[in-house]
């Protein structure tokens, strides 16, 4: 129930884009392992403005330098065709299980706002 009221959150045109990132982060990545892909912050909550940038968070199995310098161009791509900044955080799940960042209250936000794609 909740999955479905979330995805109504999005306007068409930010699910779109997020759809858009996801697929191409999928075909050009295809040997990094997608785990979770959600849109959190304001265009999550609907609270955005005309200016506010995309957030969206990835975690992923495991990652190099090389792919996350390549999902950021994906998604400056992405966003500069469909008008709209993207922001991404890409996280491994030994950093979330085992890092600093397992602390990090961010990652109890996402999980609360984030809409899951």
């Amino acid at each position: 129930m909740r999955e479905n009221l979330e995805k109504t959150m999005l306007s068409i045109h930010d699910r779109q884009i997020a759809d858009e990132l996801k697929r191409r982060i999928k075909q050009d990545l295809a040997d990094v392992e997608l785990i979770d892909f959600r849109v959190y912050g304001s265009r999550a909550r609907g609270d955005f403005t005309p200016d506010s940038d995309m957030d969206v968070f990835l975690e992923v199995v495991s990652i190099s330098k090389e792919q996350r310098l390549k999902i950021s161009e994906i998604a400056w791509e992405v966003g500069f065709e469909m008008d709209r900044v993207i922001s991404t955080f890409v996280v491994t799940i030994e950093q979330i299980n085992n890092g600093p960042l397992a602390a990090n209250p961010i990652l109890s936000q996402i999980e609360h706002e984030g809409i899951r794609l």
